[in-house]
Parts: C-alpha cells; sequence; structure tokens
C-alpha cells in the first residue's frame, strides 16, 4: 500500500472512530435532559437541522431541490421522526445501552427486505448473526430489568421497532440519493432534519408536551446532542466511511452500542450481571456479522 493511501486511510479510520464515539452519547443526552422524549428529538433534528443547512450555504452547496426529490426527502423526514421518537422513550423504558443495540437491528430488517424484494442470497455468515441475535436479545432480556425499568418488554419492542423505522428511513435514503447523486448529501440531511423537527413539533403540540427548556443543564445536554449527534458525528462518518473498508468500517461503527452500553453501566448505574454482558457481547457480534456479510443478487 502506498504512503498517500496509507494516509487516506488511517484519516477515514480515525474519522470513523471519531463519529462512533460522539453518537454514543446520544442516549446519554437524552436521558439526562430534564424534557420529554419527543421534545429532546425535535431539538436534535432543529440544532443539527439549522447548523447543517448553514453549512450548506457557506460552502455554496445550496440548489433548488428537484420536485420529485421532495417526495422521497418527505418520507425520509417522517421516518426519522418515527425513529427518533420511539427511540427516545425506549431509552426511558430499557435503558441507553439497551436501546441503542435494539437500535441496531435495523441490519436485520435491512437484509430482510433484501431477500424479500430484491432476491438476495445470503452469506453463511449472515446466517450465523441471526441466531447468534436471537440468543443475544434473549440473554438481554431474560431477567425483565422490572425493577430498574417497569416498562421493560414495552421499552423492548419500542427498541426494535426503532430498528423497523430506521431501516425504512435508509432504504429511502439510499434510493433518494441514487436517484439524486448530483445533490449534495449535506443538503439532503440538512432538510431531512429540518422537516423532521417540524413533523416532531407537530407530535409535542398533540400530546401537550412543552417546549420548555428548564435549565441550563439541559440546554447544555441538548446542544451537545444536536452538534455531536446530528452534525459532527454524521459528517465524520460519512466523510470517512469511504475511505476505508466495509468490514473494518462496520467494526468501528460497532463501537457505538458497545459504548452506549458501557455509558449506562458508568453514568446511570445499570444492574449488570453476567447474563446481560454474555447477551451484549452475542447481540453486537452479531449485528457486526450481519453488516459486514456480502449479501449477493440470486442468479434465478
Amino acid at each position: 500500500m502506498s504512503l498517500p493511501a496509507l494516509s487516506l486511510r488511517i484519516k477515514g479510520t480515525l474519522m470513523v472512530l471519531a463519529g462512533a464515539v460522539m453518537i454514543s452519547f446520544s442516549a446519554v443526552f437524552v436521558k439526562v435532559a430534564h424534557v420529554g422524549p419527543s421534545v429532546s428529538a425535535f431539538y436534535r433534528m432543529a440544532f443539527g437541522g439549522i447548523i447543517l443547512f448553514t453549512l450548506v450555504v457557506l460552502t455554496r452547496k445550496l440548489v433548488r431541490l428537484p420536485r420529485r426529490s421532495l417526495y422521497l426527502i418527505g418520507i425520509c423526514a417522517i421516518c426519522f421522526a418515527c425513529d427518533l421518537s420511539v427511540w427516545h422513550r425506549s431509552i426511558f423504558y430499557v435503558g441507553p445501552g439497551l436501546a441503542t443495540i435494539l437500535a441496531n437491528f435495523q441490519v436485520f430488517f435491512l437484509a430482510g427486505v433484501g431477500i424479500i424484494f430484491y432476491k438476495e442470497t445470503l452469506t453463511l455468515r449472515y446466517l450465523i448473526s441471526v441466531p447468534l441475535a436471537v440468543l443475544g436479545l434473549a440473554l438481554l432480556i431474560l431477567h425483565g430489568g422490572g425493577k430498574q425499568y417497569p416498562h421493560f418488554y414495552l421499552g423492548v419492542l419500542l427498541g426494535l421497532s426503532t430498528a423497523v423505522a430506521y431501516s425504512t428511513y435508509l432504504l429511502t435514503l439510499r434510493h433518494l440519493q441514487q436517484g439524486y447523486a448530483t445533490i449534495s448529501a449535506f443538503l439532503i440531511i440538512s432538510t431531512i432534519s429540518l422537516l423532521s423537527a417540524f413533523a416532531l413539533g407537530g407530535e409535542i403540540l398533540v400530546t401537550g408536551e412543552s417546549f420548555v427548556i428548564p435549565d441550563a443543564s439541559t440546554w447544555a445536554a441538548l446542544l451537545a446532542y444536536g452538534i455531536a449527534g446530528q452534525v459532527l458525528g454524521s459528517v465524520f462518518i460519512i466523510k470517512g466511511i469511504g475511505l476505508i473498508e466495509a468490514s473494518r468500517a462496520g467494526l468501528i461503527l460497532l463501537l457505538q452500542p458497545t459504548l452506549s452500553f458501557i455509558w449506562d453501566i458508568l453514568f446511570f448505574k445499570r444492574p449488570t450481571t453476567l447474563l446481560d454482558l454474555a447477551g451484549a457481547v452475542l447481540a453486537i457480534l452479531s449485528i457486526y456479522l450481519g453488516s459486514t456479510s456480502r449479501i449477493t443478487p440470486s442468479n434465478t
């Protein structure tokens, strides 16, 4: 490998690593903010969307979006709003660590879509990942967490629903980027962020939550959430992931659910048994295997 290529590989690795670490704190910010789940989601998308849109304007990448693209952008925004709304609730019901692991099960829903609709052929590596995921999840929910989380099983369902919503978002976003490759990815993400904030604002009005940010610590948490979770983390990953191999990127991105689980134990004193740890390891391993398995179109 030439020196310039090695330099780009190291740069890409560090960028994806930084992005994964930043995003791993997302659930922590949600947990410590003294606002409801929809409100924290609203401010993440509002703060992040405004910053990203400002960057688009400053870099002169602002263009008029084609009318047909707005339809897909709207679907992405609704899916992302649903994803955050449900995920934030699961954080309060099962804790930041498990909620983040469950959200990353989106790799299995994406594979299911590939099998059913695109007639893709699964590899042995992927087939191994599925029972590992089931076993890991079973160990994680075995004791139920009922003492600390009274709505634990509802939280598990919400976490898995997050994976479904995020899978739908990713599939739509992929279709959007393939159809409109000349449009800046940051313009698309900033527009989705602002529209998601609008949708979440509507949800807040319906549910009766308050937009008021009650104290300085919540301001700090929400600003950090918007900047680290929606802007810097995403930018670093988008920029870095194209410079390294998919398997390396998949391994590094596993830091997100892994660190989220660690932060849950360290910051919130999550009761953790050996079964919990074994379940988390198996679940994270299965996510890695599933996300780095190459699924190819069927020849039939």
